[in-house]
């Protein structure tokens, strides 16, 4: 069992706030809760605009899909690589939103509904599961309730009363949460495609850009490979393409300190996407439907 599944809420609680602040900070420094929680209401839904087509379903966070003017997410520039007389592209990622509360909130369950046999999903999370588990009230404009445990075991913290939802809660891991979503598209008969959380803009004293290899994106793996689903290692990936670029060539890509990307950011990001699809192989499951620019774009090699 993981120690903290040992702790009682107000003793975890207060083991996060005076022990984890720092792990809780993402790669490049700012904590993952100083970004903000995209309002549903004004987000709304993108559907499918053929019926009679196979979808590619994007499930995300604020990387993937964002509403902050001057932002965009990755998952927002993938069409120019698809055949749309061949496929559906519905980007349902929401920016806030962590591989829990996507779930909590009934979005995914939302998208089974839809979900049919020759889909296929592609998720990306951990942006927003270093935040706490819950916290103490009063509720702010700041308040989050949205962290996962860190890892990929089975381990739990049972949350007698949400602060957001008022709701108790049993909380899991966050590869629990990966592999969930793995399991529940598999039986639906799509396939499901697992990335690793993009990098921030984090440079180490080497000149390379930080990974999250020892932390979201091993989980991430790890969940991929236990639950039979594709894996690619975007984290990687768009790293490499960082380093190869230089510095002064990455910035522009950014529309923050260093977690959005802009228009053209997001560009590149979707490109990578492609790349570690086109990677697969044989196993690339969405072969068929890239458009000319899609087919084009180089195969990722580990």
């Amino acid at each position: 069992m993981h120690p903290l599944a040992r702790l009682r809420l107000p003793a975890f609680l207060a083991f996060i706030t005076l022990g984890l602040a720092a792990a809780f900070a993402g790669p490049s420094g700012p904590a993952a809760d100083d970004r903000p929680v995209e309002d549903a209401k004004k987000a709304g839904l993108e559907q499918k605009s053929r019926s009679d087509l196979p979808t590619l379903w994007i499930i995300g966070d604020s990387t993937v899909k964002v509403g902050t003017a001057g932002q965009r997410g990755w998952g927002d520039e993938l069409a120019p690589f698809f055949d749309a007389a061949k496929i559906n592209l519905v980007n349902r990622a929401i920016g806030g939103r962590s591989s829990r509360t996507f779930l909590t909130e009934g979005r995914w369950d939302d998208i089974l509904k839809e979900l049919r046999e020759g889909d296929v999903v592609i998720m990306q999370f951990g942006h927003n599961d270093s935040g706490p588990i819950n916290e103490d009230p009063p509720v702010t404009k700041s308040t989050r309730a949205r962290g996962t445990i860190k890892g990929n075991g089975d381990e739990t913290v049972f949350v007698e009363k949400n602060i957001l939802t008022g709701k108790s809660e049993t909380v899991r891991s966050f590869g629990w949460y990966m592999r969930h979503y793995v399991a529940t598209a598999k039986a639906k008969g799509a396939v499901p495609v697992v990335c690793s959380l993009i990098p921030r803009k984090s440079w180490n004293d080497q000149g390379k850009i930080n990974r999250a290899s020892a932390g979201y994106g091993l989980w991430a793996k790890q969940a991929a490979e236990q639950g039979g689903a594709l894996f690619v290692d975007l984290n990687e990936i768009i790293a490499r393409g960082y380093e190869k670029i230089g510095k002064d060539a990455v910035d522009p890509l950014f529309a923050d300190k260093g977690t959005h990307t802009s228009v053209e950011g997001a560009r590149f990001n979707a490109r990578a996407v492609v790349s570690g699809l086109n990677g697969l192989g044989g196993k690339n499951p969405v072969a068929d439907f890239l458009s000319a620019d899609g087919k084009a774009v180089p195969a990722f090699v580990p």
